[in-house]
């Protein structure tokens, strides 16, 4: 459905090394590098981080949240154990499993250092 996912930050060196840190988990390349933007590519799709261009502040979606997948949940638990260590902050309940309509999943969330709520995810 997604081509690609951009998200805004304050200090692109700073998102660099702690997408690198968190993404690393998910066997992710680190992130290439484009003037005010950095790129993750992975085979179904692109995940990226940019200084905004209209030269204001970038801020945090109020409800919004970025889910990446996980193949376990202990892929899970160190995806958020690595986004603590690199600066993020926990949010939402500890990492676990869930149960909701669509059955058992095993959730992780935490925001960046930007404010941005992610989601690690693996579908039980």
């Amino acid at each position: 459905m997604f081509s690609h996912i951009m998200i805004g930050t304050n200090d692109l060196d700073r998102a660099k090394s702690f997408y690198d840190t968190l993404l690393g988990t998910l066997d992710v390349p680190p992130a290439f590098v484009d003037r005010h933007r950095i790129f993750y590519r992975t085979p179904t799709g692109v995940f990226s981080v940019s200084l905004p261009i209209n030269g204001e502040p970038a801020t945090a979606p109020n409800g919004g949240t970025i889910g990446f997948a996980c193949a376990s949940p202990d892929q899970a638990d160190a995806w958020h154990a690595a986004g603590l260590a690199a600066g993020g902050t926990t949010c939402e309940d500890p990492p676990g499993v869930r149960e909701g309509a669509n059955g058992k999943m095993y959730l992780a969330y935490l925001r960046d250092p930007d404010g941005n709520k992610l989601c690690a995810l693996h579908r039980m």
